[in-house]
């Protein structure tokens, strides 16, 4: 029976070890994280429950930052002072511009002087892109998810502590298309953005994560600062690429041992 268990106890280690990846040494905490979200919101069922971190959750997450020393800034500022960051630097980001951004993410940002950068998709609503990646997500979920209103964007502006970013015109594969409508995605995004709200538009993201050098150089040429990408990592922002720059994953799916860990190394277990 102790022969059993001390075998047991053994797996479970061995295991977890792995799940988690525990005894991995942190990144030097000097190079700033890079934190990807998507939606704010109670998961009820369906695909995508990775994309869908609680409020509860991503308020715990958030307190933890602040009451552990962590200083926020958007992409355009972690890029603008990356020769002068303090230790313990962290970026948020938000993919898509989900309504919940809004209802449910800056209360909390407001609540602890948090601040995030939202990449929106400019033609956003009644749009299904899940299928751009894998043909079987046609499912229609993530079109039926309500999308930031342009009023909503201004509020969040307004608030000072939220950028906006692009995230492309439709949401399109970048890498399947040819030049003008990789100019299209990557221009014009920009344009309309900084026209509708009055801003200036520093900061990228490339959907689903796909891009190729071609993308890189028209995203350069449109005069952003810098690009985000879903590449699992942490950055010296002094020395990486800055229209490759890799993020760490918050998902819903994660405990927040594993949010804790992702922060210490960039990722949750060896592999993730």
């Amino acid at each position: 029976m102790w022969f059993s268990i001390t075998l047991l106890c053994i797996g479970l280690f061995a295991y977890y070890s792995y799940r988690y990846a525990w005894w991995k040494r942190a990144v030097d905490y000097r190079y700033p994280r890079i934190l990807m979200y998507h939606m704010i919101k109670q998961h009820t069922g369906g695909k995508f429950k990775g994309l869908r971190v609680s409020p509860e959750m991503f308020e715990k997450q958030v307190k933890y930052l602040v009451e552990n020393g962590w200083h926020f800034f958007t992409m355009s500022e972690l890029i603008e002072k990356k020769e002068s960051l303090p230790v313990k630097s962290v970026a948020l980001t938000f993919d898509d511009g989900y309504e919940d951004n809004y209802t449910h993410a800056l209360p909390i940002l407001r609540k602890y002087g948090a601040k995030a950068t939202v990449y929106i998709v400019v033609d956003r609503h009644g749009r299904e892109w899940s299928s751009k990646r894998k043909s079987k997500n046609n499912s229609g979920e993530l079109m039926r998810e309500p999308k930031l209103t342009d009023v909503q964007i201004e509020e969040m502006l307004a608030s000072g502590l939220v950028e906006i970013g692009s995230h492309t015109m439709t949401h399109d594969n970048l890498t399947t298309l040819d030049a003008e409508g990789k100019q299209q995605e990557i221009i014009t995004s920009k344009e309309i953005i900084e026209k509708r709200f009055g801003i200036v538009c520093n900061s990228f993201c490339y959907p689903f994560g796909l891009f190729d050098e071609e993308d890189r150089k028209w995203v350069e040429k449109a005069g952003y600062t810098n690009a985000t990408t879903t590449q699992s990592g942490v950055n010296d922002v002094t020395k990486a690429d800055p229209y490759r720059l890799k993020r760490i994953t918050v998902s819903g799916k994660d405990n927040f041992l594993a949010f804790r860990l992702k922060l210490k190394t960039g990722k949750r277990g060896v592999k993730k």
